[in-house]
This record gives C-alpha cells, sequence and structure tokens, in this order.
C-alpha cells in the first residue's frame, strides 16, 4: 500500500516510520516549516517528504492518508481526498493495527495528562513492561515498530479519536466533558461528546470503561444500558443511584471495587500519601486508581506509588516552603477554568499570584472563590486593569507588580505559616516572558532563591 502521512511531528512522523517498518511506501506532506529534529528522522529513514505546502496531485495518489489531530476537516486538502474516497485514519488507527499490547487510554476535557501520567507510573513501579504515548508527546505509532511492551498508557484527545474505527483499547478513560474545541465540531457540544465516546465504541465485553459518575455531559450521550463493556463508573462521593467502582470514603480513603453491585466488598486504599491537590486530582486519582486495580496491582502496590508520582511540571507543582508556607507553581492554568481548580482544590488562605495576557477572560466565576479563600491578590502582569476591576473590591489587599522576584518576596511577606502561595494566573504568559513553561520555571527559582536565603539566614552563613 501506499500511504501519505499529512503533518509532520510527533504522530505523523511516527506513523511514517511505522508505516515504512510494515514494507509500505511513504510521503510525507507538511503545509509549514518540518521542525529540524523530525526532518532528520525522515531524512534517516530514506522517507520522501515535503514542507511549506501541500502537493495535492501527489496526496491524492495515496490509498490510505494518515492524518495528524491538529489538521481540522475543513482544510481544502482534507475536503479535497473526501471527494475521492480516499481513506482518511489517524496515527493511533494505524499504530492498532500493529500491536497486540493491551492499551489503556485515556481522554477527557480536562485532568488526562495527570490521570495518564499517574497511571503510568503505577503500573511502571509495579514492574510492569509498559510504555507511554500519545498526546503526552511521544508517538504510539513509533513505539509499535519495536512493540516491546505489553501495555501503552495512551493520552488521547478528541482529535485523535476523530479517526479511529476499529481502535480498540482494553481499558477506556472518560474523566470529564466540557465545552471546549467546539469551533472543530460545529459549536455542538453533542458532537464533541460524541467524538470522546469514541474512545469505547469498539470494546466489548473483555474491555473496561471507567467513566466519572458526576458528570452530567457523560450522562447525557452515554447509553450504559445498550454497551458490552464492563463499566465502571466512579464518583468523589457514595450514591444510591449508581453501582460504583470507586468513591471516597473519606478525605484521604477510597473504596474501589471491580465488581460494581455484585459484591459489598470494596478495597479501602489510602492516597494520604499522595501530592496531588484538589477535587479534580481526586477524581483523577481514582480513575487512575481503577486502572490499576484491574491491570492486577495490589491495594499495597498503589499505596506506596501513589506517594512517589511527581506530575508534570507548571500543574499544582509545590515548589518550596517559605516560613512555613507553601509556594504552588500552576502556571500551566492559562485560563479561568485551570485557574478555578486550583482555587477551588487548596482549602487553605491563598495568596494569589495571577495576570499576563487576558484572553477575554471573564472572572466571575473566580470571584466566589477569591470572596472566600483568597487573602491577598498579587497581579503580576503589563496591564492588571480587569484583574483589579474584577477583584479590587473583593479581596482584602491587591496589589501589582511586574517581577516574578518581586511577587514573590512581596508573596513571602504577605503569608503566615499554613497559607499557600498560588501562581495560579488564569492568563497567557506573553506580556512578560516566553512562555507559561518559562513563567513557572523563574517561579520557582525565585522561591529556591528566597528558600536558601532563609535557610542561610538560620545557619547564620
Amino acid at each position: 500500500m501506499h500511504y501519505v502521512i499529512l503533518g509532520a511531528a510527533e504522530s505523523g512522523v511516527g506513523a511514517a516510520l511505522l508505516a515504512q517498518a510494515k514494507g509500505h511506501t511513504v510521503f510525507v506532506s507538511d503545509q509549514s516549516p518540518i521542525q529540524h529534529v523530525y526532518k532528520e528522522k525522515l531524512t534517516q529513514a530514506g522517507i520522501r517528504f515535503e514542507e511549506g505546502t501541500h502537493t495535492v496531485a501527489e496526496v491524492l495518489r495515496a490509498d490510505e492518508v494518515v492524518k495528524s489531530p491538529g489538521i481540522p476537516e475543513k482544510a481544502p486538502i482534507i475536503q479535497a481526498l473526501r471527494e475521492q474516497d480516499i481513506p482518511i485514519i489517524s496515527e493511533i488507527e494505524l499504530a492498532g493495527r500493529y500491536t497486540k499490547a493491551r492499551c489503556i487510554c485515556i481522554t477527557g476535557t480536562n485532568g488526562k495528562t495527570t490521570t495518564t501520567l499517574l497511571t503510568y507510573h503505577l503500573l511502571k513501579e509495579a514492574s510492569y513492561s509498559v510504555g507511554l504515548a500519545g498526546n503526552v508527546g511521544y508517538s504510539l505509532a513509533e513505539q509499535v515498530i519495536e512493540d516491546k511492551f505489553e501495555y501503552y498508557v495512551v493520552e488521547l484527545s478528541s482529535f485523535q479519536l476523530d479517526d479511529t474505527y476499529e481502535f480498540q483499547p482494553w481499558i477506556s478513560v472518560l474523566l470529564n466533558i466540557t465545552p471546549d474545541h467546539l469551533d472543530r465540531y460545529g459549536y455542538s457540544l453533542q458532537l464533541y461528546a460524541l467524538a470522546k465516546l469514541r474512545i469505547m465504541r469498539n470494546q466489548d465485553s473483555s474491555g473496561w470503561f471507567i467513566y466519572n459518575a458526576d458528570d452530567d455531559t457523560i450522562q447525557r450521550y452515554f447509553q450504559a444500558a445498550l454497551r458490552p463493556v464492563n463499566q465502571l463508573p466512579f464518583s468523589l462521593h457514595r450514591r444510591p443511584d449508581y453501582h460504583l467502582a470507586a468513591y471516597y470514603t473519606q478525605e484521604d480513603r477510597l473504596c474501589s471495587n471491580l465488581s460494581p453491585g455484585l459484591s459489598l466488598d470494596g478495597e479501602e486504599i489510602s492516597i494520604t500519601a499522595s501530592p496531588l491537590i484538589g477535587q479534580h486530582n481526586r477524581q483523577n486519582m481514582l480513575a487512575a486508581v481503577l486502572c490499576a486495580r484491574v491491570a492486577g496491582l495490589s491495594t499495597e502496590q498503589i499505596e506506596a506509588s501513589l506517594g512517589t508520582f511527581r506530575n508534570a511540571d507548571h500543574r499544582l507543582q509545590p515548589v518550596g516552603t517559605i516560613n512555613g508556607a507553601r509556594f504552588i507553581n500552576d502556571s500551566k492554568a492559562t485560563n479561568v477554568e485551570a485557574a478555578w481548580y486550583a482555587l477551588d482544590g487548596i482549602r487553605q488562605p491563598i495568596i494569589w499570584i495571577a495576570g499576563g495576557t487576558d484572553k477575554g477572560n471573564d472572572y466571575s466565576t473566580l470571584v466566589p472563590l477569591a470572596k472566600s479563600r483568597v487573602k491577598a491578590l498579587i497581579c503580576l502582569g503589563v496591564d492588571n486593569e480587569k484583574l483589579k476591576a474584577s477583584f479590587g473590591g473583593v479581596v482584602p489587599l491587591l496589589e501589582e507588580t511586574q517581577s516574578v522576584e518581586a511577587a514573590v518576596r512581596r508573596a513571602a511577606e504577605l503569608a503566615e505559616k499554613g497559607d499557600v502561595v498560588l501562581l495560579s494566573p488564569a492568563c497567557a504568559s506573553f506580556d512578560l516572558f516566553r512562555n507559561y513553561e518559562d513563567r513557572g520555571r523563574q517561579f520557582a527559582a525565585a522561591v529556591a532563591r528566597f528558600a536558601d536565603d532563609e535557610t542561610n539566614e538560620e545557619s547564620g552563613e
């Protein structure tokens, strides 16, 4: 067969390498410039490619096309392929044809990266042969060339699921569905929800579907009674209307039961050792623990590994303590919803550092949380007028700065022992920083410097 791969980043290049490894001819086409690292991979493999354009005649020679997730359905090249009835699949669909490994696939509007990394960590710590792939930045197709793992934990966006047809996860996880990327789905929440639910549509009685019973949109669109798959709903609370597979019995204890409805004897698991913060992470832990239990991990293995997990940088990441106040880097919170999760998840009094490039934000949902939990707001941005207007009369103290160093110093002065200093900007970073990672790194470095100064003073240096 002759494959054309559209898009030459991680997923596209991985698909090209796999297709070639399986004996097919391959041509790669990217309308944008191709990054040097990917160009080198294609050149070394002897795969033909073009960049900066799609040569339509060349693309239409394909027997099958693998489309990168970033390319929308309305793109002219996709429309041209549809007119010719040339099949279009995703990298995930291609990879699934060539692996016998058990795939644990995780999707949702929010929390999928944390849940994917935690599930992978639990299995890896238990010495399982497991790979990490998908939206976390590693091509599943490229790993399937060697196919050396017995399990893959795969983060999947709705875009990656759009062009799957036969792909069959062993475990599928749906964390939540909130309006996002609706421009790709005709501004229809139903179409977006159905794209997410593609994750489990090929599963049968040998598979497991783990989903959030507290999510209204999942309830609306998931026809539970019609599916042959083993269903494992989870909730933050015990519910009389559900045979739950996992729920919390106390703040730091959850109960899991892989035979919900058939047995009352669940396994109690302590999450005391987990460094994860917030209600949404409590949901993520329920999902990851259920994945681990289905995979056969014991309570002891899960409890031990929860304590050694470190989440991706810049996501509610503890970065130090100064004078008994904890400093948390949530620089990845570049929108209001992400900041809401952070403020909602922290029970201690908060010194909140926010601001940056406003993306037309509506801060009204944050006002009740700011009123009840925030002692002071430090605005870190070039233009803070909207934050000042939204929170000036809500928080007891509001100050401005354009320096991370000054923000950390002032937060340390204002914070008392037991408080939390939270960088959760609710804004993009481009006014003062290269990106959210740069912002988070500068914040963590400033905290480390002040923590060092404090240590040096105490030791008399």
